[in-house]
């Protein structure tokens, strides 16, 4: 088994900050509802002049930067994104002209949702296996601000914008264990492009978080098993950041303590596909993993997908 080694990561997050009493200027909350029932404080939304791009380049640029590779190893560039600035190009493409990456190279935006990453996970480490070259560079980013219903309550409060990148490498020293799935649903949560549609997130939040609360203890359990491992032997636990209520729920399930579970939704809320770049991108600057170290990331999103990895750090 060859493995993936992350060789350095980098995250990016609006300077624009929405607090909950920001939110609740707007519709009918408070920050305590919002904190009791999410775990949020804060989001931060685009400026006019950023979007999916900027965001996307500076979190890769900063991953690029500390890993001090040459750019020319690098053969694919994958974004996990459903809130692309065009429907194309596609952001990947769009990233690669403003690094300066070079044309022989595979680029291309990746659709799951906040699966995305860990989708985008299992999508690189396939192109890394057939590629000559020795990188590849994964990106989350999601611009979701422009896609809310700001009169909508349920959604308005639960989503931010942000990216995060990791420089990825095969390595034959490091395991590697994933499962992931899908069942078609267009209900729980869904955004059109239709032009006579509304083009909003619409989620049906109850029914999404029983979906999570239920998927992915499961999901954690079967991949820490396919692994070979058992849930001790787990150092550190980065789950979808979709609600804290969700995250200590899974916790308690698999009866870990929740100091093994990495939680920044208080400062981003819900990124999507971003979500667990940015947990990763945070956990690697802290330094509170260490070589060696087992980590599951784990998420779950529209289309009810998920998807979970186990990695050696």
């Amino acid at each position: 088994m060859r493995g993936l080694h992350i060789v350095a990561t980098g995250h990016y997050a609006p300077k624009r900050v929405i607090t909950n009493d920001d939110l609740s200027k707007i519709v009918e909350t408070s920050d305590e509802w919002i904190t009791e029932r999410t775990g949020m404080k804060r989001r931060h939304y685009c400026t006019e002049e950023e979007g999916n791009v900027s965001m996307a380049s500076a979190a890769a640029r900063i991953a690029l930067d500390r890993a001090g590779i040459d750019l020319s190893e690098i053969g694919s560039l994958v974004v996990a994104t459903f809130s692309g600035d065009y429907f194309v190009p596609s952001t990947a493409c769009l990233v690669q002209r403003e690094l300066g990456l070079p044309d022989e190279m595979i680029c291309y935006d990746l659709n799951a949702a906040c699966s995305g990453f860990l989708f985008g996970l299992e999508t690189v480490r396939g192109l890394l296996l057939q590629s000559e070259k020795r990188y590849a560079l994964l990106i989350g980013s999601e611009v979701i601000s422009r896609k809310l219903n700001m009169s909508d309550r349920g959604t308005c409060i639960l989503f931010g914008d942000g990216a995060g990148a990791v420089v990825l490498e095969l390595d034959e020293n490091r395991g590697y264990t994933s499962v992931m799935g899908c069942r078609g649903d267009d209900r729980l949560i869904y955004c059109n492009a239709s032009e006579d549609s509304d083009k909003k997130v619409h989620m049906e939040g109850q029914e999404t978080y029983k979906f999570a609360v239920m998927k992915v203890p499961k999901l954690i359990k079967e991949v820490v098993a396919k692994a070979g491992l058992n849930m001790d032997q787990i150092d550190r636990f980065v789950c979808h950041q979709a609600n804290a209520r969700i995250i200590e729920s899974v916790a308690k399930v698999l009866k870990q303590p929740m100091d093994k579970f990495y939680m920044n939704i208080q400062e981003y809320g819900n990124t999507s596909a971003a979500s667990v770049a940015i947990a990763l991108s945070e956990l690697w600057e802290s330094g509170m993993c260490k070589e060696g170290d087992k980590i599951v990331l784990a998420g779950f999103g529209a289309g009810k997908t998920w998807g979970a990895v186990v990695l050696d750090y």
